[in-house]
């Protein structure tokens, strides 16, 4: 997963202009910053007609079939002649970022606009690093730079990182450095190191995430945030109605399977499709979507209001405040939209002309079970949020840490499919450690449908499924939920990255 080391060829090299950037007192930097926005160079001679030259050559190189535009083919085999590899996605985000015309390539025009632009970005990311103020970055500033963002690595790990950069041997790198070393790379801010990391929307399994996506200053103020919740919510929406059928099994398992009724798998899915046909396949999905849209937006407003409360100035917070922030917040998300959970279930566990839809089935509940109806199983669930919040971050950091460990010697991003597994992996940990919780939570709305039957507190119903069905009874339908899992993330991913370029979603 570690990316090779770059050997930038002298015509890249010599493209930007070579001038160190300008050192000011730390008292006169915040002064100084608009100006250096505005002309990086700090007023020294650069450009002109030789710098014009240069990029013209340049430009003519990675211009491989001499139509007068660099397109993403164009890029990929002119920059690995010029010993610079790339892959797809990054060569996507470069021609991406500059496309103003968005015709699918860069003229000369675009390109030149792209270099400058980049380059000005890589200064200023390069000043935020030099902790010293000194020109330099070394191990330390990159570890700090790092444990800011709630990422550590240790020395030796640091050391890796700064090797892959430095090319005279100092174990320090300077601005030509660092510039010639993400030279026509997209990535273009250190934060982006942690965002690789965090928890995405793109990960949905069914069970939202209880910690939510974390967004930049940068994306709340640009409105990008509403953006990246509205591609998660739309993958979310896909993945769930495609894994719907497997999601309608685990709830009739874990509601009606025991020792003396044992549904297997292709039995469940027989009964459904005897009862009430294909269609009763995606009962109870209808409202599953819905909720998405409600829970996410609650949840992120809850999250960015903890944040505040709590008092922390990172942007991206630490893994135990991430735990305490994002637990509120899933319980205050829960709260809201606990009522259409409860109509879910029943609407899944529904027989064939029982209602003729959501509103009828609210209504019925209503008229004859009174508002406590729609918070039965509360109790369960909110206190399932914890151990599935725990669990999940607990795994999800200890493989991050073990990849940046082992394989990040020279980029810390570990590439889509590494982020898949360790989502999946850490979801499904968390999904496991909660799920007694929430089978007691799923017989406790179902068993309020049932006239005169009993109505069993958390911990009766605990010890009845003991009594009665051992410990094995709490992890009825756990197969179809795991069986889901795969596919489901595999399809949030896909539709979210085609969601996100939709939207015009900047990539992190």
């Amino acid at each position: 997963m570690s990316r090779p080391r770059t050997l930038v060829s002298p015509l890249l090299s010599g493209v930007f202009c070579q001038c160190d950037p300008p050192h000011f007192a730390h008292e006169a930097q915040q002064s100084r910053a608009a100006a250096l926005a505005a002309d990086p160079c700090g007023g020294a001679l650069c450009g002109g007609p030789e710098h014009e030259r240069r990029l013209q050559i340049l430009f003519q190189e990675l211009d491989v079939n001499k139509d007068g535009a660099i397109c993403i083919n164009d890029l990929a085999v002119g920059l690995k002649r010029l010993g610079v590899h790339r892959t797809e996605l990054e060569l996507r985000k470069i021609v991406k970022a500059g496309d103003k015309d968005q015709d699918g390539q860069l003229d000369f025009e675009e390109f030149v606009h792209y270099l400058r632009d980049h380059e000005k970005k890589l200064r200023l990311v390069f000043r935020s690093l030099d902790k010293k103020n000194d020109g330099r970055i070394d191990a330390q500033e990159i570890m700090q730079s790092l444990r800011d963002l709630g990422v550590n690595i240790s020395e030796q790990q640091a050391e890796k990182i700064l090797k892959s950069m430095d090319k005279n041997g100092t174990m320090t790198i300077d601005w030509n450095e660092w510039r010639d070393y993400h030279l026509l790379h997209p990535a273009e801010n250190i934060p982006e190191i942690i965002l690789y990391w965090k928890h995405s929307t793109i990960f949905d399994v069914g069970e939202n995430l209880i910690v939510p996506d974390e967004f930049t200053v940068e994306e709340i103020q640009t409105g990008m945030w509403w953006r990246h919740l509205v591609a998660g919510g739309g993958a979310g929406a896909v993945s769930r109605t495609c894994t719907a059928p497997l999601d309608r099994l685990k709830v009739l398992m874990q509601v009606h399977a025991s020792r003396s009724n044992n549904m297997s798998i292709v039995g469940g899915f027989t009964h459904m499709l005897r009862e009430g046909g294909w269609r009763s396949l995606w009962r109870g999905n209808g409202i599953n979507v819905i909720k998405i849209g409600p829970e996410s937006a609650i949840k992120f407003m809850a999250y960015e209001q903890i944040k505040r409360f709590i008092g922390s100035d990172q942007e991206t917070l630490g893994i135990h405040e991430r735990l305490v922030a994002g637990s509120l917040a899933g319980v205050i998300a829960q709260s809201s939209i606990y009522p259409m959970e409860v109509l879910k279930t029943r609407m899944a566990l529904r027989k064939t002309g029982q209602y003729q839809g959501m509103l009828d089935c609210g209504k019925k509940m209503l008229l004859k079970e009174g508002v406590s109806a729609f918070y039965k199983g509360y109790v369960p669930n909110m206190l399932g949020i914890i151990p599935y919040a725990g669990i999940d971050l607990a795994v999800y950091e200890t493989l991050k840490n073990a990849w940046l460990q082992r394989y990040a010697t020279s980029s810390a991003d570990p590439g889509v499919f590494v982020l898949l597994a360790c989502g999946t992996i850490s979801s499904t940990c968390g999904q496991l450690a909660s799920y007694p919780l929430a089978l007691v939570r799923t017989r406790m709305q179902a068993q309020a449908s049932v006239e005169g039957a009993p109505q069993s507190s958390m911990s009766n119903l605990f010890k009845h499924i003991i009594k009665t069905e051992g410990a094995f009874g709490l992890y009825r339908g756990l197969a179809p939920n795991f069986m889901k899992v795969i596919p489901a993330v595999s399809i949030s991913y896909v539709v979210y990255e085609n969601l996100k370029l939709t939207l015009g979603v900047t990539s992190r």
